[in-house]
């Protein structure tokens, strides 16, 4: 039995990276899933292709969806229990970089990683609650990263939404707690992504010194632990904030 058989799942920021992996991991464990993304529709349209072959029975959609417009999560909630009927699973993975010492970050750069990473959290929590509150059953997992717990400098914006990513996870858990939904987040450290892939050799090596498995960590390593937190198998966590940094110190 797949784990996640019969489970209506959304995954924001799905077209690449983690959102990625996550997409496929789901697919392959039986979900139909919906997933997110901002520009390239190609690219999109063939992870969709690629995950729906992965379970016979499945559906799996792309959605060209700003999570940060409030109007537009809306109207993708809707979408989703119109075509399904129930959605079980959310995970809010959209996420930029404005990287800048504090000193010479401007107020957009404040502005655009704030209502990239955080206010989109709340557009999709919001809306989601609605049907799976009715459902009295959902879960979920909000990707925030080791730097929302440690910071960096400078990527004082970035730490800031992550953070504050993790303080919403864990007030939202109590909310919803009661009726049957819990909720997650997932602080993952060095992961290969088309983002890491641009780093200097010189800084990867750094980050490799800085983990206790001396290695960079996978798409798929972070979409296994999603799996964990959206299927049964976690039926008594909620309000946490699991570590996947691979030991980073």
């Amino acid at each position: 039995m797949k784990l996640l058989a019969g489970k209506v799942a959304l995954v924001t920021g799905g077209s690449r990276g983690i959102g990625s992996a996550i997409v496929k991991k789901f697919a392959e464990q039986g979900a139909h899933v919906v997933f997110t993304y901002r520009s390239s529709s190609e690219q999109a349209e063939a992870l969709a292709k690629e995950a729906e072959a992965l379970s016979e029975g499945i559906k799996v959609l792309a959605y060209q969806s700003d999570a940060a417009d409030f109007d537009q999560a809306a109207q993708l909630i809707k979408d989703i229990v119109k075509e399904f009927g129930q959605i079980d699973v959310l995970v809010n993975n959209a996420g930029i970089t404005r990287d800048n010492l504090l000193l010479r970050m401007n107020e957009q750069q404040w502005d655009d990683v704030m209502t990239t990473n955080l206010k989109s959290v709340f557009n999709l929590c919001k809306h989601a609650a609605r049907p799976m509150l009715k459902a009295r059953s959902g879960s979920i997992i909000n990707i925030t990263s080791i730097v929302g717990v440690n910071g960096n400098p400078g990527q004082a914006n970035y730490a800031a939404s992550k953070a504050g990513m993790i303080g919403f996870t864990k007030s939202l858990a109590y909310e919803m707690g009661s009726r049957g939904i819990r909720c997650n987040a997932i602080a993952p450290g060095f992961i290969t992504t088309e983002m890491t892939d641009k780093l200097s050799d010189e800084l990867k090596e750094q980050m490799i010194k800085n983990t206790a498995l001396q290695r960079l960590g996978q798409g798929e390593e972070i979409a296994n632990v999603c799996l964990f937190l959206a299927s049964e198998l976690s039926s008594y966590v909620t309000g946490d904030t699991i570590m996947v940094t691979g030991g980073m110190r």
